[in-house]
């Protein structure tokens, strides 16, 4: 039978009522108290690492997290973290760049109701979070409502209800069904993981909207060393506003931009504007493409602890990690 440890961080599956609304109450080891079911799959033990509401998450934890699986990957055949469902997209995606090529699984899982509400979700999405850590599906994934999703492929696109979470631009690795595992997708792995220790947080994120201008990116730009620009449709940026001759400023200075999408399908390509070709053939902003944002984000993150030489920040970022970019790639 195989050995799981479960990494409680906090979140909703962990959450009592308070008088102030919900907040992460339950430990690690009352979660599994709750399940006993969970001892016909493996043999679990628990560790209590934090205890907070996933609003509160930074790189940071991120980092303690891909640590405390680190000190103790050895001992284990795999690993179950519950997290609040809020940010736990972007804490997939930070465990997928700091803990590469993993062939044990390292799964994350929570709820939209807490484990002691009567309709609850937590029950079954920690059971299969389990079944999936059992099984000998590699590297970082969330398990929710069924699904089993790629760590660097998901976002939550329902806030309420227990589908929260998408695959985008991305299959499912596998679904469960009554307890079975359904594996569609063996993600690529390495004998061994590759742990890596150091995040570069000098990263930001700016929306575009209507009629906006570079005020803003001037302000995130002096202050950080990258900036990823969520543009409309497939990608490009106004002509009014001066943001062409902004993002052309800053590069001069070595910043680095990433032009992304806010369209949460199909992603970016600037090639088929005008607003868009001029800032890649002439600018050479990196494009993100089919990344999440939560990806962008965490892979730049992981990069710029690693390099700020532009050439090097290019090839690292459109070199895939954990599946995370596909098409198409900057050599077309």
């Amino acid at each position: 039978m195989k050995k799981i440890l479960l990494i409680g961080t906090g979140g909703t599956i962990a959450s009592e009522i308070t008088a102030d609304g919900l907040a992460p109450e339950l430990t690690s080891k009352q979660l599994l108290a709750a399940i006993p079911a969970i001892s016909n799959i493996c043999t679990a033990e628990c560790i209590q690492l934090l205890n907070l509401d996933s609003t509160n998450m930074a790189p940071c934890h991120w980092r303690r997290m891909a640590k405390c699986i680190r000190d103790h990957y050895d001992r284990y055949d795999g690993f179950v973290l519950t997290h609040g469902t809020d940010t736990m997209a972007y804490t997939a995606a930070g465990l997928s760049y700091l803990i590469q090529n993993s062939p044990k699984p390292i799964v994350l899982t929570g709820a939209q109701k807490p484990i002691g509400f009567d309709s609850t979700d937590s029950k079954i999405n920690l059971e299969d979070a389990f079944r999936v850590a059992a099984a000998d599906m590699p590297g970082v994934s969330i398990v929710f409502s069924g699904k089993v999703i790629l760590g660097t492929r998901a976002q939550k696109t329902h806030s309420k209800s227990f589908q929260a979470f998408s695959s985008i631009n991305y299959p499912y690795l596998g679904v469960l069904r009554d307890g079975v595992l359904l594996s569609y997708i063996h993600p690529r792995h390495g004998e061994q993981p590759i742990f890596w220790n150091e995040l570069n947080t000098k990263v930001r994120l700016l929306k575009l909207i209507p009629g906006g201008d570079r005020e803003l990116l001037d302000f995130l730009m002096e202050r950080n060393d990258a900036l990823i620009i969520e543009s409309f449709g497939v990608g490009g940026l106004p002509e009014t506003g001066g943001f062409f001759e902004c993002v052309r400023s800053w590069m001069e200075r070595g910043k680095i931009i990433v032009l992304t999408t806010q369209v949460q399908n199909e992603g970016s390509d600037l090639t088929v504007y005008h607003v868009g070709h001029s800032l890649k053939a002439g600018l050479g902003v990196l494009e993100a493409y089919d990344m999440t944002t939560e990806a962008v984000l965490a892979k730049l993150m992981w990069i710029l602890a690693r390099t700020k030489e532009r050439s090097e920040v290019e090839r690292l970022f459109y070199t895939p990690v954990a599946h995370d970019i596909l098409w198409p790639t900057k050599s077309e």
